[in-house]
Order: structure tokens, then C-alpha cells, then sequence
């Protein structure tokens, strides 16, 4: 709640008095508060009024609070959890308000979500030679888009960036990643649709190599039809960069459309059963009611955000952060 109760006053702040700190802190959570507007209208709505058809904690209420919550897909397995720790949660024998009560929902989303870990939602940029990231997911998610986000943030940190197409079976993919390219002022290495995948890898890690790179994105296919199909074509490339540059991929980032709901949630298992994936690039949780899915992710499968997308512009793209989340998702509760 610290985070929560802190940001709230910076917008019934003057900006002249405040920090840059505060400054950047607040812009973000006004990206979070817009970016969360169809979830947490969906939800505050509903949990307002039922806080004010209860005037006391009962099991009555936790079961409302479940349906309201599985309506914003956190998930089934995820809501049974969180609804049972607040039931034994010892605070709950001194309650004496309702308000109370929505502070340690608050407290027990954000512990969910943490899980007593440090959580790395960073980049695992290497400090030393080239870092690789791999991004996966299946076609129509956004995965393109979002190479070329990460790219332009990247290169706003000062970064030296490049691509690889690597989709080389969908038509059209590797236009979009040129466009893309050239719409960031990177260099985008290609070969010809139909070729191997690996193929691509190798050359543009060569490249990236002898133009001092400093990250190379490496875009996938996303239309492999059966798991198996999707392991080896992902071990394979994996072999190739990982022989190429030691502990390579430094991450695999699976991207999710959270307007897929729980349909996202079953093309992450298959996608981590596949590969390492060591984070999570949600797209669009702008444009749903559901946007509960970031705790049943993290929840269900034990890998973290690492961005998220809350809007078109190639700008609107930004490092998950929880705290920030859960005051977009609340904020209404408390105004």
C-alpha cells in the first residue's frame, strides 16, 4: 500500500515541487492508470458495489469476490489462492472496515505477484560482447510490434541495435520486421522466405559481431502446428546462438495478447514447455476488461512481466512494473 498511498498524492501534487524522480514515477502511472481503464472500470465497479452491500466480512462476500475476480481472468487456480490467504490472513480478525479490507486485498496481489523473490523484470543485458534476445509466441499477438518497441527503447538508452527475421515461414513477416527496422534506424538481416530459421541466426550474429552490435532481437515463427514441431525448430535455434555466444539467448521473451484471455495464458504453457522462457512481453492490456491475466501468468507459471503494451504509438511500450499495475488496476477504489 506505501507505493499506492505515495503515487496518489503525487497527482494531487503540484509538479513544480516536485522531484524528476517523482516526475517519472508519476508519468508512468498515469500510462498505467489510462493503459488499465477497461479492466479497472469492469472491476472497480463491480467491487464497489459490493462493498456496499456488505457491512461485514463473511463467506458471502469472499464468494462474490471470486467471480468478480475470475471475470478479470487472474485465473481460476490464482483467485482460489488469493481468496483462501485472505481468508486466513490474521489481520482479518481485527478488520473493522471495509476499506481495511481492500488495503490487504491490495497487500495479497502484490505478494502473489512477488512471491517473496527479488523479480527481475530487467533486460538480462550482458555487460561484456553481444546480448541476444529471442522473442516467441504465436502469429497475430503483436510479436513483431514488439520487437520493434524494445528496439526503439533500446536504442533510446544509448543502445546499438539489430535484427534478425527469423520467421521466414509467414508471409510477409520479414517485410514487417525491415519495416519495422527501418522505422527504429536499425539494420535488419534477412534471407529469403522458406529458408532455415537457424541459417538466419548465424549470419546476423556474425554481423552483429563485426559491427560491434550491442543487442541483437531474433523474431521466430509462430505457426508451427504441434508441440514437437515447435521444440525442435526452437532447439535448433537456440543450439545456434547459444554456440555462438556463450549464455545466449539472455532472454527468451514469449509475447501474449492479453485480449486472448485464458487463450493466452494456454499458448504461454506450450511455449514454456518448448523453451527457457525467461519473461513475459504483454501486448495490448489496453484494449481488454481482462487484464487480471498478468497475475495468473506470473502466478501459474512462475515467469515475470517484463513489458507491456498500452497503446499503437511506437513509444507505448513499458517496463512492467507491479506496483504501478495494481494502482492502475485500484485506483478507482480509493478516489
Amino acid at each position: 500500500m506505501g507505493i499506492f498511498n505515495n503515487i496518489k498524492k503525487m497527482f494531487n501534487k503540484n509538479k513544480g515541487q516536485m522531484s524528476q524522480e517523482e516526475i517519472d514515477v508519476l508519468e508512468k502511472a498515469e500510462k498505467y492508470k489510462k493503459g488499465m481503464e477497461k479492466t479497472r472500470g469492469s472491476m472497480a465497479t463491480r467491487l464497489k458495489t459490493l462493498f456496499d452491500s456488505y457491512s461485514t466480512i463473511n463467506e458471502a462476500l469472499f464468494d462474490e469476490l471470486e467471480e468478480i475476480f475470475i471475470m478479470a481472468d487472474i485465473g481460476v487456480n490464482t483467485v482460489l489462492e488469493l481468496v483462501d490467504s485472505l481468508r486466513a490472513d490474521v489481520r482479518m480478525r481485527s478488520v473493522n472496515d471495509l476499506n481495511e479490507f481492500q488495503s490487504i486485498i491490495i497487500d495479497k496481489i502484490f505478494e502473489i505477484y512477488v512471491k517473496d523473490e527479488v523479480v527481475n523484470t530487467n533486460l538480462n543485458l550482458s555487460d561484456d560482447g553481444l546480448t541476444v534476445l529471442l522473442f516467441v509466441g504465436v502469429n497475430g499477438v503483436g510479436k513483431t510490434t514488439s520487437i520493434g518497441k524494445v528496439a526503439h527503447k533500446l536504442k533510446a538508452e544509448g543502445k546499438k541495435v539489430m535484427m534478425a527475421a527469423g520467421d521466414t515461414f509467414r508471409a510477409g513477416a520479414i517485410d514487417q520486421l525491415k519495416i519495422w527496422a527501418e522505422r527504429v534506424g536499425c539494420e535488419c538481416i534477412t534471407k529469403p522466405e522458406g529458408s532455415d530459421p537457424a541459417s538466419v541466426m548465424y549470419e546476423a550474429i556474425q554481423k552483429a559481431k563485426n559491427e560491434n552490435v550491442d543487442v541483437l532481437l531474433c523474431d521466430t515463427a509462430g505457426r508451427l502446428q504441434t508441440k514437437v514441431n515447435l521444440m525442435k525448430e526452437l532447439e535448433k535455434v537456440h543450439r545456434v546462438i547459444s554456440r555462438e555466444v556463450p549464455n545466449a539467448p539472455h532472454d527468451t521473451l514469449l509475447v501474449i495478447d492479453a485480449t486472448t484471455g485464458q487463450n493466452g495464458m494456454n499458448q504461454a504453457k506450450a511455449f514454456t514447455e518448448a523453451t527457457n522462457v525467461s519473461g513475459i512481453v504483454l501486448t495490448k492490456i489496453d484494449g481488454t476488461a481482462k487484464g487480471g491475466i498478468v497475475l495468473a501468468i506470473r502466478n501459474e507459471l512462475g515467469v515475470p512481466i517484463k513489458f507491456v503494451t498500452m497503446g499503437e504509438k511506437i513509444t507505448d511500450l513499458e517496463y512492467f512494473d507491479i506496483e504501478q499495475y495494481i494502482f492502475g488496476l485500484f485506483s478507482d477504489l480509493f478516489e
